[in-house]
């Protein structure tokens, strides 16, 4: 089986690569020859998912799957949510996106955070959703070099950031891997 990751994030496709079984064979964008920026303009990460899987499924023809990702902090009412990887600007990075954060949350007491992942899987003319949260908090100061994104601020446990822990920890836990190991389940379900 051939499916269409939509995305140009290389981080997110080595994520996916590491989970995904042999029998399925990832392709991403350029793999595909899609070297379009897919505008994401919806208002919720369910609808930008959805937006990405079916640009490449009505554009190009392909079963495909797209994510997206917020970070939420409970007393940033939700925010950055869908505007994390811009939350510092437009041409923002992950540096400036963690600074920004980190100094919103300078004096916060409350620093509880969770990771959302909603997949859309367009499969054989079919559309299915997954989800995974991962919850925990924003800590004061950057820890970690694995992982990235808001990988170095995030803690699930209180002790370690995600980038300080293994990538098959990381998979054990993370958002996106509880969102794939459902998609998984679905496509493995497909081939059998």
């Amino acid at each position: 089986m051939k499916i269409v990751f939509a995305t140009n994030n290389q981080n997110k496709i080595k994520e996916v690569q590491s989970l995904i079984p042999k029998s399925i064979e990832l392709l991403s964008l350029k793999d595909i020859g899609c070297f379009e920026e897919i505008e994401e303009t919806e208002k919720t990460l369910k609808g930008n998912a959805k937006l990405k899987a079916d640009y490449i499924s009505q554009n190009y023809g392909y079963d495909c799957f797209a994510d997206d990702t917020g970070l939420e902090v409970e007393v940033l009412n939700g925010a950055p949510g869908i505007f994390s990887a811009r939350y510092a600007g437009e041409d923002s990075n992950s540096v400036n996106n963690m600074n920004k954060l980190l100094a919103e949350l300078n004096s916060a007491t409350n620093r509880k955070a969770q990771f959302q992942t909603i997949i859309t899987l367009n499969l054989n003319r079919k559309q299915f959703f997954f989800d995974g949260i991962c919850k925990g908090e924003i800590l004061k100061e950057k820890s970690g070099i694995s992982g990235f994104g808001y990988d170095p601020i995030f803690s699930n446990d209180g002790i370690n950031t995600l980038a300080q822990i293994s990538s098959d920890k990381k998979n054990k836990i993370s958002h996106r891997s509880l969102a794939l190991k459902k998609i998984i389940r679905r496509l493995t379900n497909e081939i059998n």
